[in-house]
């Protein structure tokens, strides 16, 4: 039997954590009705016997408390709610107990937020990681020696797991579950539980936030610069000189302040621009590429594709309700 133990930490959202152990106890129900043995022992694991969450609407109560588990084989980190360093101030007695265990070879998985806690290990130092876009930045401002992944859905390194944003765990539950029971398994918990197998990239869903969680003041004001003229071709030596810093320093400082150069950050408010037009509009593609300043179509489908992880036409066609029947 795999000892699953999934945490309860403080301020845990409630359905990433259910969600978790409804999936892998429905597994054993599945084996058991082949006539199969149970694979999993699935426990809750907490600080205390209590847990109370959604602002006390729920009480959760732990199987087990850290030190009552002699060896877990995977450990399963549930998303994370609020403030993210109260969080991990928190929770900050987890995270000698997933250290042991991992050395003594149990496997870590991360569910979307739940990422910050399993980083404050020091277990993802180099390695690639995944949550939820939203909390990109301040991922990166926190752990920058984490490889942040913004576009997938999952990650697997070393016996350590993560998963992109909100429902997305799913997905990672659902590897999971392949990895431990089998394909044929994984697949019928994916038709029972209408989760979409093998979704690997969450890029469609992001939304461009702007970057501006920070206090260099002349930045800022390039960023505004560039959204409210999105559409005109500006220049590094433009900008540099809009707002009388050097090329380099301007260069230097933009990618510390919002973790892109400044023609990734054009290209980003281009794309962002692009795709409202797609998601409200009856434009023509062509006429949506002409509005956000591109004149060359395949540059312009190259790079929509690589920030949303689809062609404009594809794009369109999931997230216009014009299409939708």
């Amino acid at each position: 039997m795999k000892q699953i133990s999934i945490l309860i930490p403080k301020g845990a959202i409630l359905g990433s954590l259910e969600g978790t152990r409804q999936l892998f106890t429905e597994v054993n129900n599945f084996l058991k009705a082949r006539g199969e043995e149970p694979l999993f022992t699935v426990q809750l694991i907490g600080l205390s016997k209590e847990t109370p969450l959604s602002g006390g609407l729920f009480t959760v109560h732990a199987d087990l408390l850290i030190d009552e588990v002699e060896k877990a084989d995977l450990i399963i980190i549930p998303a994370l709610d609020g403030d993210l360093k109260i969080s991990l101030e928190n929770n900050r007695d987890f995270i000698p107990w997933i250290i042991k265990q991992y050395e003594n070879g149990a496997e870590v998985a991360s569910l979307c937020l739940g990422a910050f806690l399993l980083a404050s290990t020091g277990l993802l130092k180099g390695r690639k990681c995944a949550t939820h876009w939203l909390a990109a930045n301040q991922f990166m401002q926190l752990f920058p020696d984490v490889d942040l992944v913004t576009e997938k859905i999952i990650t697997d390194e070393h016996g350590i797991y993560s998963s992109g944003g909100a429902f997305s765990y799913l997905n990672l539950v659902l590897y999971l579950i392949e990895k431990y029971a089998g394909r044929d398994i994984a697949v019928l918990a994916a038709k029972v539980f209408a989760i979409e197998i093998e979704r690997e990239n969450q890029s469609s869903f992001t939304i461009f936030q702007g970057q501006k969680e920070h206090e260099d003041e002349p930045i800022k004001k390039a960023q505004e610069f560039i959204e409210t003229n999105f559409q005109d071709k500006i220049s590094v030596d433009e900008l540099a000189s809009k707002f009388a810093l050097g090329r380099r320093n301007l260069e230097r400082r933009f990618k510390k302040a919002t973790s892109n150069t400044v023609a990734e950050y054009m290209q980003r408010v281009k794309m962002e621009a692009a795709k409202k037009s797609l998601e409200t509009g009856r434009k023509t593609v062509n006429e949506i590429m002409y509005d956000v300043g591109y004149s060359d179509t395949k540059a312009f489908r190259t790079i929509f594709k690589k920030i949303t992880g689809l062609a404009p036409v594809d794009y369109r066609n999931k997230y216009n309700k014009a299409m939708i029947a």
